[in-house]
């Protein structure tokens, strides 16, 4: 979650390349690889202009290892554990070049037992996941290159224990979400121009095909003992992307490109029906698919002690279906929408630890592929009910600020307020069979997707690093966000609790570091009541400290040690998936020892 914005309205790139894909259970960012990340960017804020639909919480990119130029051969390896899960993890990158041929080659291996929170054993948390990467470029000369990148990650046995829900048939007794296998596979191909001279017009060229396959099945944990539900689906997309920035003069820079991408995908489901639990065919739709086209321009430019950035882009977002509700429904399936995203920001430096900022800008989001056309079961223990047509949101942004930075001192504040039209979400519309859209066993947890009018975000931002000695520091950050159903008057459903962390780092003796973090969480008993039906609850507040240290064995080979969760904390974060009020905890005291190494 990003500035009180959910996983809907945050996109997560890897490398640049969009990860679509509807995730009813489970977080998204699960398929990417993080275990080889070198480096993971985030923008805050509506952020369409760059990103296209989806961006208006902002935008992840997560960047991994690329093939470099460096004559001979060059590995970096790591290898960690830790206690609460008894989890194992080693991975490795080999770059190999000669001449105008780079190979970059990356694998990651993980195995995580059931994790042990303060209160014992959380069963079903563990799972086992592999990752492979790979890149070749070729330099045509100085100034131009080819590149073809390729990546893959699969997990395998990966449970959702927060999904359990009950069930009214005594043989099943209560379900739980799981998935026994689910992958992400990428292929790329690219071209580089990179431009010389004061004007410089450096050019990216790439066509990328991402498929992310998955078995989402729901388990029956009394008698029947089997899956009552089961799901597999894949979502492929297709994309290209090109895009240009262009020097104009040293303190001038102009961006510009185009992004188009295509997603598909066609679930086959099977449903268990009592007495005998026979599977019979359900699929929640067929030949889904959404097409997204979209241009942009943004213009930075600095004027002495000015700085101003200014952004425009227009998307086409079109989404239709064959069918949905195993083919009962054939017609409305279709919607297109077109919307042109802004924004405009300006800094200027008084000091460099005074430079003062604001920004205004607007985003969109068009429904995704669950939204528009499934109906099914969600971690939060209800049957939600697809809209079509349902309308894309759209958010205004404004955001003040001021930061500054020098050798001893950085800051940033930040109070912003966002304000969202047709705010797409689930409304419980839950009551006996017949009253709602669910089916019968599913009408009592129902909820179908619709637009409210509007929504309104307010928050504060603020963090802090400051260094009082030669090698120690301490460090402050504070987040707080408000959000308010407008239609209704009452708390934004699921809004993240105050939080403050204080930390502190040094150098103890020679090669040898510690740091400490304490996390202090408030109470959020802002919760909506009206909205919610009641199925929102606080949750109260908590405090988790952290203790690590690390070890500089020479300049290639570190030693990391870490003490997680040193008191032993039973808590819960607030927005974690489940049945409001049934989440499980999350882990209890850990030990986490990490080495890494260059070779």
């Amino acid at each position: 979650m990003i500035r009180g914005l959910k996983r809907e309205s945050v996109v997560l790139l890897v490398d640049g390349m969009r990860l679509n894909s509807a995730q009813p259970a489970g977080a998204i960012a699960s398929f990417m690889p993080l275990a080889l990340a070198e480096q993971v960017e985030l923008v805050k804020g509506p952020a369409s202009v760059l990103y296209g639909t989806g961006a208006l919480g902002g935008a992840i990119n997560v960047r991994l290892p690329q093939a470099r130029f460096e004559p001979g051969v060059g590995l970096d390896a790591r290898a960690s554990a830790e206690s609460a899960s008894r989890g194992l993890r080693s991975s490795g990158v080999l770059n190999l070049s000669s001449g105008d041929h780079a190979l970059m080659l990356g694998a990651s291996l993980a195995n995580f037992g059931d994790y042990r929170a303060p209160t014992g054993r959380v069963e079903r948390t563990g799972y086992e996941a592999d990752t492979l990467i790979g890149q070749y470029r070729y330099r045509l000369d100085a100034r131009q290159q080819l590149r073809v990148s390729l990546q893959q990650q699969r997990d395998e046995d990966v449970w959702y224990p927060g999904s359990t829900k009950p069930h009214p048939h005594p043989q099943v007794g209560s379900s739980t979400v799981h998935s026994p296998n689910q992958q992400r596979r990428l292929a790329e191909v690219g071209y580089e121009w990179h431009g010389g001279g004061e004007r410089a017009l450096n050019l990216d060229l790439r066509a990328w095909r991402q498929e992310v396959e998955r078995n989402i099945h729901s388990r029956a944990n009394g008698p029947l003992g089997q899956d009552i539900a089961r799901t597999n689906v894949g979502f492929v997309t297709d994309g290209v992307d090109a895009r240009a920035d262009w020097a104009l003069r040293p303190q001038h820079l102009l961006s510009f490109g185009i992004n188009a991408w295509r997603m598909q995908a066609a679930p086959a489901r099977e449903l268990a029906q009592p007495p005998a639990f026979a599977f019979v065919r359900n699929d929640p739709f067929a030949d889904g698919r959404i097409e997204a086209l979209g241009l942009y321009l943004q213009d930075d430019v600095s004027l002495g002690r000015l700085n101003l950035l200014a952004g425009l882009r227009h998307d086409k977002v079109k989404g239709g279906a064959a069918s949905i509700a195993n083919g009962a429904i054939t017609t409305g399936l279709a919607r297109s929408d077109s919307s042109t995203s802004a924004s405009l920001g300006a800094i200027y430096e008084v000091a460099p630890l005074l430079r003062p900022y604001v920004n205004v800008s607007r985003g969109f989001r068009a429904g995704e592929m669950r939204e528009r056309f499934e109906a099914s079961p969600r971690a939060d223990g209800y049957y939600y009910i697809g809209n079509p047509q349902i309308r894309p949101e759209t958010a205004t942004q404004f955001e003040l600020g001021v930061k500054g930075e020098d050798e001893t001192l950085a800051y940033s504040v930040a109070a912003y307020r966002t304000r969202i039209d047709d705010y797409i979400t689930g409304r419980d519309v839950s009551g006996v069979a017949g009253s709602n859209g669910c089916p019968a066993a599913n009408a009592g947890a129902c909820k179908e997707t619709v637009n409210l009018g509007r929504a309104t975000l307010q928050g504060l931002e603020a963090s802090l690093r400051w260094r009082y000695d030669t090698a120690r520091w301490l460090s402050l950050a504070w987040s707080s966000v408000r959000g308010s159903n407008d239609d209704l008057d009452e708390p934004l459903f699921q809004m993240p609790a105050d939080q403050l962390s204080l930390g502190w780092e040094g150098d103890l003796a020679r090669g040898w570091s510690a740091d400490a973090m304490l996390r202090l969480v408030r109470r959020q008993d802002r919760v909506a009541t009206v909205f919610a039906r009641g199925t929102e609850n606080a949750t109260p507040g908590f405090a988790t400290a952290d203790l690590g240290a690390t070890w500089r064995i020479d300049g290639r080979n570190r030693l990391r040690l870490l003490l997680r969760n040193l008191a032993d904390k039973a808590y819960r974060e607030h927005l974690a998936d489940g049945v409001s009020g049934q989440e499980t905890l999350e882990p209890g005291r850990s030990l986490h020892i990490a080495w890494n190494g260059s070779f």
